[in-house]
């Protein structure tokens, strides 16, 4: 649900446009597999996309060189995600919103005997979805679209992926915390906590299974201190037993792997001044929204753990001044300087995508003489 902030009778006009075209930037920002399936309907070109796009996984040298360091916080945090690529496995979770209903999930994975890897992801009520990776193919099937395939080494669910392939890289932007022992799930637990350096972003416990090291829970925290999002596991099973329920997977059922194409290229005229610690500018380029038919300049910002959309537009073309909402655990907020619009999508405070908007500055340019 919106929480909105309130607005004079003048305003609302503005509001329903606006809302209108946030839609867009939401449906480009919040779920990459639309954004995906987007480019299919609308590009023709064979250009796949760049594997600098996706994670990049524990490979098998890491593996057999991995030495496990209880008292190092990050070493817990490494062996989970040694253990969720290596391991046969079944886990019942719900995720649990303060203002939304829960949602069940299935995830299985399991390494088959010719070393290929699978894995499943299923939303259990309502119409559902349900994601299926097979090695570095991600094929998606959800209610209202056709089902699709894109390249991934990672299935984009609720658990961040880069805590199940890459967490290290976490370490310029978070601290990691040991807690101490706790029980979850009927199963002994080590808690840690993933803390922002620069307290610009949501802060997350969590629960490791001492024996498995599997995720347990996960709890994500405004700066407050209030819970936004949990995690919790419902049941566990590590059998390779599971490697049974993909026995009946026909490959050749699975949808084409869709190509794509970056959108045309125009150079930008602005930028971002402010950047949370750790986080990185990973892509820049131009949409065209599709309810206007305007451009904007468009970049995406990453830590590795939270993406922030950043979209810039001509003021003349605003829609209103000042929109501030939060989508459930989404920032969205819009600013207007007297030149242009600048909206934030992300899962960060509104006070850190305020700083992000109000730090946009005009690229200078060479002139020639």
């Amino acid at each position: 649900m919106f929480t909105a902030y309130k607005y004079s009778s003048k305003q609302q006009s503005f509001r329903l446009l606006f809302l209108l075209t946030l839609l867009c930037f939401l449906t480009v920002t919040l779920s990459p597999n639309l954004r995906a399936q987007e480019n299919q309907t609308q590009n023709t070109s064979d250009t796949s996309t760049t594997q600098s796009d996706v994670q990049t996984p524990i490979d098998s040298g890491e593996k057999a060189a991995f030495q496990f360091n209880a008292a190092d916080p990050l070493s817990w945090i490494e062996r989970l995600a040694l253990q969720a690529s290596s391991l046969n496995y079944e886990v019942s979770f719900v995720l649990s919103r303060p203002s939304s209903e829960t949602q069940p999930y299935l995830w299985r994975h399991a390494v088959l005997d010719d070393n290929n890897t699978v894995e499943q992801l299923s939303l259990l009520n309502g119409p559902g979805f349900e994601h299926i990776r097979y090695n570095e193919v991600v094929s998606i099937f959800e209610p209202g679209f056709p089902p699709y395939s894109i390249p991934g080494l990672a299935i984009d669910g609720p658990i961040p992926s880069v805590l199940l392939t890459d967490p290290a890289k976490l370490r310029e932007g978070y601290e990691f915390v040991l807690v101490g022992r706790s029980r979850v799930s009927g199963r002994a637990a080590q808690q840690l906590r993933i803390v922002p350096r620069d307290k610009t972003r949501y802060g997350y416990h969590l629960w490791l299974d001492e024996d498995s090291g599997m995720l347990l829970k996960l709890n994500m925290y405004d700066l407050g201190g209030t819970l936004l999002e949990q995690i919790q596991v419902t049941q566990l099973s590590v059998s390779d037993r599971v490697k049974e329920v993909f026995n009946s997977l026909q490959l050749s059922s699975l949808p084409r792997v869709i190509t794509m194409k970056n959108p045309p290229q125009r150079n930008h005229k602005w930028q971002v001044e402010f950047l949370p610690l750790g986080m990185q500018r990973v892509k820049q380029d131009t949409h065209r929204l599709a309810i206007t038919g305007q451009v904007v300049e468009y970049s995406m910002l990453s830590d590795g753990l939270v993406d922030v959309s950043v979209y810039i537009q001509q003021a003349s073309q605003a829609f209103a001044e000042g929109v501030e909402y939060k989508l459930e655990t989404q920032s969205v907020l819009s600013r207007t300087n007297g030149r242009v619009q600048v909206t934030v999508v992300g899962e960060i405070p509104l006070v850190t995508a305020a700083r992000i908007a109000e730090s946009i500055a005009l690229i200078e340019t060479e002139v020639e003489n």
